[in-house]
């Protein structure tokens, strides 16, 4: 299934599931809430307030607040979720339209009371905990049922306030206005309303926050296992994500073992199991509940940083166009530094490498772009040495095959034509990184042994990644994966060393 498809998959998904949760959140408002004429919050409470005291259709007034609200979510949350919530206004506007018309009504016109009589507050409990199930699935799936959940979602986009907390508040405002409504009775008769619907509100977020929060919660795994490459590149490739690998030592037996980290969403923990136990069933899992998990795949952050000297971004720029290396060095470094391509401040020249050794590359192209451009840089240059070789083709790596352009399939061709027969196919990867900070220069070196296979695999990386079989590993760097790559490749050492020195300054 390509990219495309599963996007509009997902898509199809979220639609199905914010429809399910708008037909529970109807059944749940007309049967259990409106013949008791029980308060809520939100839009639709506010609209059955309206409707209790009035008699103007509830839908309507529905329909009319979330107009002007749409407005809002326009500008703050974007046209993906505006569309998702323009349909979830409007599903629930003809659910609820169809729904009273379907109920049977009592004789003041609203729906009869399944309940009974007499059982206001057992229909309040069943129609909360419905609502509060409802207004999560919505959720989940990126949508919204319109009114005050455009306000709480607003909030949530930029505060790590939950939705639950922000309804409240939303919420207090408008089941306190049964105050100022004589249709509800005296004021007695209009405080317990009040308290009553206090009651929904409570029940009702309450539901929302635990149904939300157990569809997040996070675990830890600890893998020990002799497989543990495999089973690392199996999680890597097969469930997307990240691996750490720890050194460990067994205290009994005295043995060195690698002990594999993973952060997963509790949802997953099966086929983590399942995937760790067809590669090794012997292997020790340790799993773990964890409080919360923020950062690339989990929640966001949302907390606010002040913005001071301290806390800008240091701009650099690196000294190439090579996306998958500008990837590669943007994900090692994080988000403290701000590095920029060449194209990025206006440079599309091609820098002559004209030097001996990788360091002289190095130094030629972070020299082209500070004495030109007048900004902070780095560059690098890389070279894939072969003992076979003499160290070839070394600083020519780029262009072993000849011609103009980095022909990566021409270049690995060569190779394996020149190392064919050779039984001697060890060989290194080696990045030299070229620093000029306000002048000064600094270099950083990082090396991986390996040795060259005599076929390609693997489909990730770029350059001599499919042929280049890492030390320790039975995989390539293109069977590998990035996340496991950038922890053990010749360019990440480098990096690394690069980050610590630019987090001494």
């Amino acid at each position: 299934m390509t990219v495309d498809h599963k996007l509009i998959l997902n898509e199809v998904k979220d639609y199905m599931f914010i429809a399910l949760g708008l037909a529970i959140y109807t059944i749940a408002f007309t049967v259990f809430l409106m013949p008791y004429q029980i308060v809520a919050g939100g839009v639709t409470g506010l609209s059955a307030i309206i409707y209790y005291a009035t008699g103007f259709h509830l839908e309507n007034t529905y329909i009319i607040i979330n107009g002007l609200l749409l407005l809002v979510a326009l500008k703050i949350l974007g046209w993906k979720f505006l569309m998702k919530t323009i349909f979830a206004i409007f599903t629930l506007y003809f659910m609820l339209v169809v729904a009273q018309d379907l109920i049977p009504k009592q004789d003041n016109g609203l729906p009869f009371k399944l309940m009974g009589e007499g059982q206001d507050f057992m229909s309040m409990i069943i129609g909360c905990v419905m609502t509060g199930i409802a207004l999560a699935t919505v959720f989940l799936h990126n949508g919204s049922t319109g009114g005050t959940d455009i306000i709480a979602a607003s909030v949530n986009k930029y505060h790590n306030i939950s939705l639950g907390s922000v309804l409240i508040a939303a919420d207090f405002c408008i089941i306190g206005s049964c105050m100022f409504f004589p249709q509800f009775g005296t004021y007695l008769e209009r405080a317990h309303k009040v308290m009553f619907g206090f009651c929904v509100m409570a029940m009702e977020n309450y539901v929302l926050d635990y149904v939300m929060n157990a569809r997040r919660q996070s675990v830890q795994f600890m893998i020990f296992s002799q497989k543990w490459q495999e089973i690392a590149n199996a999680i890597g490739t097969q469930m997307d994500h990240g691996v750490t690998i720890l050194d460990g030592h067994g205290w009994y037996t005295g043995r060195q073992m690698k002990v594999l980290c993973i952060l997963a969403k509790k949802n997953e923990s099966v086929n983590m199991f399942r995937l760790i136990k067809m590669i090794d069933p012997n292997a020790f899992v340790s799993q773990s509940s964890v409080i919360g998990v923020y950062g690339e795949g989990f929640d966001e952050m949302k907390v606010r940083i002040k913005e001071n000297k301290d806390n800008k971004k240091m701009k650099i720029v690196f000294a190439t166009n090579n996306q998958n290396k500008l990837m590669e060095v943007r994900k090692i470094l994080g988000n403290r530094f701000d590095i920029v391509s060449l194209s990025e401040i206006g440079c599309h020249e091609d820098i002559p490498e004209k030097g001996q050794t990788l360091k002289d590359n190095a130094l030629i192209k972070a020299q082209y772009v500070f004495d030109h451009y007048h900004v902070n840089c780095f560059a690098d240059d890389t070279g894939l040495e072969c003992d076979a070789l003499g160290g070839a083709p070394g600083v020519y790596s780029a262009r072993y095959a000849g011609g103009e352009g980095h022909d990566s399939e021409a270049n690995m061709k060569k190779l394996l034509a020149d190392l064919e027969n050779n039984n001697n196919r060890k060989a290194r990867f080696r990045t030299v990184i070229a620093l000029i900070l306000n002048g000064k220069v600094q270099t950083f070196e990082g090396t991986v042994n390996g040795e060259i296979i005599t076929e390609k695999r693997g489909g990730q990386g770029f350059g001599y990644d499919p042929i280049f079989l890492p030390e320790g590993y039975n995989n390539t760097f293109a069977e590998l994966g990035t996340d496991i790559k950038n922890q053990i490749s010749h360019r990440a050492r480098a990096t690394q060393k690069l980050a610590e020195y630019l987090k001494t300054l």
